[in-house]
């Protein structure tokens, strides 16, 4: 029917924007995108929506699970089949294996596992009510999704832009410039590789196989789809049971033997009601024109009935990673013969964004989705191993091994979707008090040295850092921590390698308001006497 392949074409239009979109927002390198941007592009996804709805009670803000809500009661998971970026990655992949694989039919009904649909679904509201933001991580399709675009797309496409910027500038173009190349330690990278490489394989083999066995949001959006106004499903005067609905299901959800089709698996993609001939699928009330049956019934392809016997097991066998010092982008130097006995930094929290309220809250909310360490300018925002403890695993910290957080800048909170981070009025975060600067006169290379340095105090935007008379001339840091707001502009460039800084933020577990720096009087010029040249 024509009306059919126009949806099934229109949604995959719409799909395509969703996920370009979405990905813009990761890989936004030269940051084009203002900070509104975010909130508007992410607006849809569901489990952040309803975090963030949770937070701040606002539908204008946070009403897109709602909208997710009704579309389903409408047409089913149009939410999966469209919305959803993992959902759209593994339609991608599974495109690609259909192009290169020699099987003429690729799907097959399959039945459902209720069992472990609902196990973590269960799991996820358990987690959500809970406020175990690290569980949620792990389940949330959005958040996968965005780890993957923040820990592995976007290092490579900086690595692409500076070599094209390296050659275009040889030849005198300079369309393009270097950014400088973050990347997540590489543990937290590892576990996002094998994670996206689990369902992209999945995916290769199985279509939704993902979406209908563990995604908690499938499997609830479901129940409403059981609902829907507009599903798809059999007139069975007109089915001669080809088979071709079936093989083209990537939710194998439809069965030719029951004609009947699963609407809780469905993920609304109309691609079996564009490949059926004989007008035997309805969507809802919307009904194909019969079309005349020709005398003579092919035989069914002994290929969409062929037992599968040949199926492959899936062994996943991970490889033992060691906890310890993580690896940056950055250049590390060894420490000098007199910077042997140091003191060691402690630290009572590591800071949580601006915005965040308490580090507790943050873990408590937070799905690790990753588009604030993608939106941050610096990428002081890094993904926490053991920071946080179990917690807050994945969960973003602020960094100051990487660099420290920008004074004038607030991008992260416009940046996340679930009210994680809030919005601040820009006089309000420059006030906000993430942590204190703690000096360890016994690690400065003014002391330890004898030489003059100063980094810390020339960085601090609050001049919260002054540098004092010490001896020989010299000068070093003094702290004043009432209007310290931990920013770690003081601890990034120390010279001091950690965990053995001579300067280091140490976090509060609920965020302070620091006092407002004094404001040095200017002595005016006198104009009243003539100038002197």
């Amino acid at each position: 029917m024509q009306l059919f392949s126009i949806l099934k074409k229109l949604r995959v239009a719409l799909g395509i924007i969703f996920l370009l979109l979405t990905l813009a927002l990761f890989i936004d390198i030269y940051e084009y995108f203002e900070e509104s941007t975010f909130s508007k592009i992410l607006y849809l996804q569901f489990v952040p929506s309803l975090l963030k709805f949770v937070q701040t009670l606002s539908l204008v803000t946070a009403g897109g699970f709602i909208i997710v809500l009704l579309l389903t009661l409408l047409m089913g998971r149009f939410y999966c089949s469209t919305i959803c970026p993992l959902g759209i990655l593994q339609d991608v992949i599974n495109y690609l294996a259909k192009k290169v694989s020699k099987k003429k039919v690729f799907f097959k009904y399959k039945k459902g596992h209720p069992i472990w649909r609902y196990a973590f679904l269960g799991i996820m509201a358990v987690a959500m009510v809970g406020g175990f933001g690290f569980i949620v991580a792990w389940l949330d399709p959005y958040s996968i999704a965005g780890r993957s675009f923040s820990y592995l797309l976007e290092p490579i496409v900086t690595g692409i832009n500076n070599i094209l910027a390296t050659w275009m500038q040889s030849t005198g173009n300079y369309t393009l410039h270097h950014v400088k190349l973050y990347h997540a330690a590489w543990l937290p990278t590892s576990i996002v590789f094998g994670l996206f490489l689990f369902i992209a394989l999945l995916s290769w083999n199985r279509g939704r196989f993902y979406c209908n066995v563990i995604c908690p949001v499938g499997t609830f959006l479901g129940l409403g789809a059981k609902a829907a106004l507009l599903k798809v499903n059999f007139n069975t005067a007109n089915c001669t049971k080809c088979g071709k609905c079936a093989a083209v299901c990537k939710s194998e959800c439809i069965s030719i033997k029951n004609q009947a089709v699963d609407v809780s698996r469905c993920v609304t993609c109309f691609n079996c009601l564009d490949v059926c001939p004989d007008a035997a699928l309805n969507f809802g009330f919307i009904k194909p024109k019969a079309k005349i049956k020709p005398t003579e019934v092919k035989p069914v392809s002994s290929q969409v009935h062929k037992t599968d016997n040949d199926r492959r097991k899936l062994l996943i066998t991970g490889a033992a990673l060691m906890a310890g010092s993580r690896i940056y982008a950055l250049k590390k130097n060894k420490l000098s013969a007199t910077q042997q006995n140091l003191t060691l930094n402690d630290r009572d929290y590591y800071p949580a964004p601006p915005g965040a309220g308490s580090v507790s809250r943050f873990n408590n909310i937070c799905t690790a989705c990753s588009v604030c360490v993608s939106a941050c300018p610096t990428h002081v925002l890094q993904p926490a191993i053991t920071q946080y403890g179990l917690s807050g695993f994945m969960q973003p910290f602020m960094d100051y091994e990487t660099n420290y957080c920008n004074f004038d800048c607030h991008k992260c909170a416009e940046a996340c979707p679930t009210g994680a981070i809030l919005p601040l009025p820009i006089e309000e975060k420059q006030l906000t008090q993430l942590g204190v600067a703690v000096f360890l006169k016994e690690n400065c290379i003014v002391h330890t040295d004898g030489t003059d340095c100063g980094a810390c105090s020339e960085h601090c935007p609050t001049k919260a850092v002054d540098m004092v008379p010490y001896k020989n001339g010299l000068l070093i840091p003094e702290v004043d921590q009432s209007i310290c707001i931990g920013c770690g502009a003081c601890e990034y460039p120390c010279p001091v390698l950690p965990p053995y800084r001579a300067i280091y933020v140490n976090g509060h577990g609920q965020h302070q308001l620091a006092e407002k720096p004094k404001q040095e009087k200017n002595e005016g010029v006198s104009f009243e006497e003539d100038f002197p040249f």
